[in-house]
């Protein structure tokens, strides 16, 4: 594919990945010498986009997907459902895909920090201080040149003026009483009585005690398969 321009280019991935309920999330370029992950020319990329959903807007097309897999996706439906999509359009733009569940293990959160100014929740999830913890990166594609800025980068950490910090208060498990997320006592505590009736049928209960961006809060049934997969 020829693509006149930078800005072409992001228009074209941005709606390429619109029917799939994603969306660009912000840019890294790369500077010369500066560690960047290699493409499938086997030259290091230029730049990265990191490509991502926004509350629940991936929910319908990834279960419009799964009607149709004669086994609904496979062992791990939504890391299968996100490289089919974007790997498809990688292959439109001559990009090479990157995915967090893939080796080599890609900087996801680096990137993300960098691309979009965010900063770690105690959860350890990045929070963003429009969407909270309702959102979340699906994958990225490297290009071979530089490309314009493409999300926006937010001044302040949210959870710096949050003083009550209700997220560590709410965790049942007491997983985040250490400073940093304890996946170990999480997941005991989900395969507990207390656990499948409360985090694990509702929801983690810590990432629902976040104020910022309530309107962006995944829908029950999505929690609940998040919420099985870390369980496992």
């Amino acid at each position: 594919m020829t693509v006149s321009s930078a800005e072409e280019l992001v228009e074209t991935i941005r709606a390429a990945l619109a029917p799939h309920g994603l969306f660009l999330r912000g840019t890294v370029n790369f500077a010369a010498g500066e560690a960047a992950p290699t493409r499938a020319d086997g030259k290091p990329a230029a730049s990265v986009v990191l490509i991502g959903n926004i509350g629940a807007s991936l929910w319908e097309p990834f279960n419009r997907w799964r009607e149709h897999e004669p086994d609904r996706g496979g062992a791990n439906p939504l890391d299968n459902w996100s490289k089919q999509a974007i790997h498809t359009v990688a292959e439109t733009t001559g990009a090479t895909a990157y995915f967090p569940s893939d080796p080599p293990w890609q900087p996801f959160q680096q990137w993300a920090m960098r691309a979009e100014g965010l900063q770690a929740s105690p959860l350890g999830i990045l929070v963003h201080p429009r969407f909270g913890l309702w959102h979340g990166y699906r994958g990225a594609l490297g290009f071979d040149r530089e490309l314009p800025h493409t999300g926006s980068v937010p001044a302040g950490h949210p959870c710096d003026a949050c003083m009550e910090k209700p997220c560590i208060s709410a965790c049942p498990a007491d997983a985040l009483a250490s400073g940093t997320f304890d996946v170990g006592r999480c997941r005991t505590h989900l395969r507990s009585e207390p656990g499948a009736g409360g985090c694990l049928a509702h929801g983690c209960l810590s990432r629902d005690a976040c104020p910022v961006g309530r309107d962006y809060r995944y829908p029950d049934m999505q929690l609940r398969f998040h919420m099985a997969a870390l369980s496992l």
